[in-house]
């Protein structure tokens, strides 16, 4: 199977674990078929042999003795080990996988984000990857040692009967017909479930970080109906799942109690012809269970290994996205960047077969200049500042940055020398310290200090419980929207980029909030290639070229004094936002 072969990619840097840990288990399987044929010996050659009771007994301490001895001497550190290095390989792997795995989540588009629940993102990476552990355990590990201990197992009953040992193995080829007729179905059964489960998960994801929303709007018991409904759904694939694991349990159980009536039967009839000892029919009945125990196994391990493998279908599956966004064969590293931004003839649509939401953009940035974009929301200006990192790519024309096409530079390069700053930055739920050092890992506790004073957020930090060391809370829940915002604005002060790009940094905010980020902006702006997104004009009219955007065409640039005199679009949008009293400078 393909998700097979793609597997074993991550099990062979551990193949030498997994080989000692199988050889240390033939050990340990072994071991324990010694016990039948002392069974034997016990009551054969000494329980019913002609021997006097001293010499019995002085036989069975020695032997009994010498097996204590080894049982438990031997059989502690081959237990150990097995389940030590069975453990160390089999997470290691899985470290190795989620590794890759993160890695190549960083490397998807946003497109693929807008489109794919959180919260089915995380059931592949942690429930379906941990799925896996188990083909490492039963089908690297104890499906061999399970097999070896089933042919060890026939081999001393075939030196024992020939015959008897046929009749034991004579249910064999009905196992083999009841995995065949209900694995492949169960593998597809436990992909449903997996699936259904990851949905489930979205749903409670989405609906755990909107429940301000929920609580807000008094939606509990239309939300109770929506969850109820995703977990009914979960419940059906699982009865379904669940019928069908249960049907082949039935099946083979019912198999393998055939085995030792039959093998009892014959048994029976050669004591009484007396072509068979006690002692061997007794040791014979205790292999069957050496036998059907691997075998029992074998079967449990067929249902394991067929959710591993619809886990490792749905890991492998999540591997196969593609990169919309990546560096082309020979990109260049941008070095030294100036700031110098040209769209020529740029148009983009989010999807290749939906429509256009940018048109033929024609604009020249210079280095230095501040730009602002404005217009109705919808009008495409996200969408512009949002080709410039290379969220997305173009999908017409291009955009240049000092001279280059920025598809031919590394992704890395150009995003390093671009700073952010969102209506709603992210902020992670670790220390304020952590948050800005995303700036810039690499930077002292004076740069970061130096950067947070920069950005306004100094005076407000010290006065916290632990100053730069307080935790802030999933999103920075416990810090304001004016605190969130300049957390983010030292952030990029750290970061120190070429181009600035800010969209809606200022809106929601309350006065006194926005006129400290809006002194911390201007400060961050200076000397810098800056794009600001706003619908509140007032705050760019000092920008060196205003550009209105409507429905996905620049419809006016210019000046602020220019586009006033103009009394076009932008003037009459200016005197709307001022109650008829257009402002000028």
């Amino acid at each position: 199977m393909e998700s097979i072969k793609r597997y074993f990619t991550f099990v062979r840097p551990y193949w030498k674990l997994i080989m000692a840990t199988i050889i240390i288990g033939l050990f340990k399987f072994g071991l324990p078929l010694a016990l039948p044929l002392i069974i034997m010996y016990v009551i054969d050659d000494l329980l019913l042999a002609d021997l006097p009771g001293e010499v019995k007994l002085e036989r069975l301490y020695w032997i009994m003795g010498l097996t204590f001895i080894v049982f438990t001497l031997v059989r502690y550190p081959i237990e150990y080990y097995r389940q030590y290095y069975a453990q160390l390989s089999s997470n290691q792997i899985l470290f190795d996988i989620r590794d890759k795995l993160f890695s190549h989540l960083q490397r998807l588009s946003l497109r693929y984000y807008q489109n794919t629940k959180v919260g089915e993102v995380i059931s592949r990476v942690i429930n379906d990857v941990e799925q896996t552990k188990n083909f490492i355990m039963t089908g690297l590990m104890n499906l061999w040692l399970d097999l070896a201990t089933l042919l060890i197992a026939i081999g001393i009953m075939l030196s024992m009967d020939v015959k008897l040992t046929l009749v034991a193995i004579a249910v064999f080829p009905l196992y083999g017909f009841s995995i065949k007729y209900f694995y492949q179905r169960l593998r597809q059964l436990t992909k449903t479930r997996s699936q259904a489960l990851a949905e489930l998960q979205g749903h409670l994801h989405e609906r755990i970080q909107g429940i301000a929303v929920v609580k807000g709007f008094a939606l509990e018991d239309h939300e109770q109906k929506q969850f109820e409904r995703r977990n009914q759904k979960f419940l059906d694939k699982a009865v379904d799942h669940t019928v069908w694991n249960a049907k082949t349990f039935a099946v083979t159980n019912t198999i393998t109690d055939i085995a030792p009536l039959l093998v009892i039967t014959y048994a029976g009839y050669q004591v009484v012809h007396e072509n068979l000892t006690i002692g061997a029919l007794i040791a014979f009945y205790a292999y069957l269970e050496r036998l059907y125990s691997p075998l029992r196994r074998l079967v449990n391990s067929s249902t394991t290994l067929t959710q591993s493998i619809a886990s490792m279908d749905r890991m492998f599956e999540l591997f196969d996205e593609s990169y919309d966004i990546r560096d082309k064969l020979g990109a260049m590293e941008l070095k030294e960047v100036r700031g110098r931004v040209v769209f020529d003839q740029v148009s983009f649509r989010y999807r290749d077969t939906g429509d256009e939401v940018l048109h033929n953009i024609d604009l020249v940035v210079e280095e230095g200049q501040t730009v602002a974009l404005v217009g109705m929301s919808g009008g495409g200006k996200s969408s512009l500042i949002s080709l410039i990192p290379r969220f997305y790519d173009v999908s017409g024309g291009a955009v240049y940055l000092d001279g280059h096409d920025i598809r031919d530079v590394t992704l890395k390069s150009l995003r390093s020398q671009i700073g952010m700053v969102l209506q709603d930055n992210i902020l992670f739920s670790d220390s304020i310290r952590e948050n800005i050092l995303m700036g810039n890992p690499n930077a002292t506790e004076e740069d970061m200090i130096e950067a947070a004073k920069a950005a306004n957020a100094h005076d407000f930090i010290m006065p916290l419980p632990d100053g730069y060391g307080t935790e802030i809370g999933e999103r920075g829940v416990k810090l304001s929207g004016g605190q969130k915002q300049r957390i983010a604005i030292a952030r990029v002060f750290l970061k120190n980029p070429r181009i600035l790009i800010l969209d809606e940094a200022t809106s929601a905010l309350d006065l006194e909030s926005e006129q400290l980020i809006q002194q911390s902006l201007e400060r961050l702006a200076k000397d810098r290639t800056t794009f600001i997104v706003a619908h509140r004009l007032s705050t760019i009219t000092h920008a060196d070229k205003i550009v209105l955007i409507s429905d996905g065409s620049i419809r006016e640039m210019g000046t602020h004094q220019e586009l006033m005199n103009a009394e076009g679009a932008y003037y009459k949008l200016f005197t709307v936002q001022h109650l008829g009293s257009p402002v000028t400078e």
